[in-house]
C-alpha cells in the first residue's frame, strides 16, 4: 500500500557525505529520509518509487504527468526535516517542477 506524503528537494546538488555510506556515491537519484523511515538506519539501501499528488504550497500544478522516480536511500535527515522523504534535486526535477519546493507524494518501497 502506498504511503502519502510531503516532500522537500534537497538543496545541495552533490551529497558529499551521508549517513549511511560516507562518502561513497550512489548517483543522483537518492534520497534522506526522516525518523518516519529512518528505523535506526535500516533505511539505508532501500528503494522507493515517488510520484507526485499535487502541490503542497502557492505551486498550482507541479507535477510531471505522472512521471515516477526510484530512488536509493542513503542519508537520515534529522529534525526540522522539511517532510517524510527528501529527494535530490534531480530526483525531485524528475516528477515535478524544482521551484515548487514542496509537494504531495505518493511512495512505496520497492526491490530493485
Amino acid at each position: 500500500m502506498p504511503i502519502r506524503g510531503r516532500l522537500f528537494s534537497l538543496n545541495l546538488l552533490i551529497l558529499l557525505t551521508s549517513a549511511c555510506y560516507g562518502t561513497q556515491s550512489y548517483g543522483n537519484m537518492v534520497a534522506g529520509v526522516s525518523d518516519a523511515l529512518w528505523n535506526n538506519g535500516r533505511a539505508c539501501g532501500k528503494s522507493y518509487r515517488v510520484k507526485c499528488l499535487g502541490g503542497a504550497n502557492e505551486a498550482l500544478h507541479p507535477c510531471k504527468n505522472g512521471n515516477t522516480a526510484v530512488v536509493k536511500v542513503v542519508d537520515y535527515c534529522k529534525a526540522g526535516c522539511q517532510g517524510i522523504i527528501n529527494l535530490s534535486k534531480y530526483a525531485f526535477s524528475t516528477i515535478a517542477d524544482p521551484d515548487a519546493g514542496i509537494i504531495q507524494v505518493e511512495f512505496n518501497e520497492v526491490l530493485v
